[in-house]
């Protein structure tokens, strides 16, 4: 089973997400789909930062990464530290909830638990990067500051 999970890294908020039996190029791409149609097709000065999985550097993402003016950062060989926060994304995904769980019957119960995971991710888990709040409230708080700032 394999997971995709585009995260704003403002706000840690998973804007886009994808779960599949295979590893293809199909999987982060539906992920980065459902981030642009969260955001409203808006996604400004996007910087998509990846590892060197054959999944992220294909011809397929890497133009729809041109398409919506997205630049690219791919870590180098054997350095995870560009790609540190989708590291650790992962790493609370599997501790959480795979691994936590356990006994899964298919791609579609993980896909409908890894849709609550995300949903509680966001709304409830507080991070510590966003002063121990929710991805959501982090970002909420600052679109109604003043020039959000």
């Amino acid at each position: 089973m394999y997971a995709a999970f585009v995260q704003d890294l403002y706000s840690r908020r998973i804007v886009g997400w994808q779960v599949a039996d295979h590893l293809g190029t199909d999987l982060p791409l539906d992920a980065l789909e459902m981030a642009i149609w969260a955001r409203g097709g808006v996604v400004g000065d996007l910087v998509h930062h990846s590892d060197r999985g054959v999944q992220y550097t294909s011809i397929r993402y890497a133009g729809r990464l041109d398409q919506i003016g997205a630049a690219r950062s791919v870590g180098s060989k054997g350095d995870s530290y560009d790609n540190a926060a989708a590291e650790s994304l992962n790493s609370l995904y599997k501790k959480e909830l795979i691994d936590f769980h356990g006994d899964w019957k298919g791609v579609m119960d993980v896909t409908m638990a890894t849709m609550e995971w995300v949903a509680w991710y966001n709304s409830e888990r507080l991070h510590s990067y966003c002063g121990n709040v929710p991805p959501a409230e982090y970002e909420e708080t600052f679109h109604r500051s003043p020039a959000g700032t």
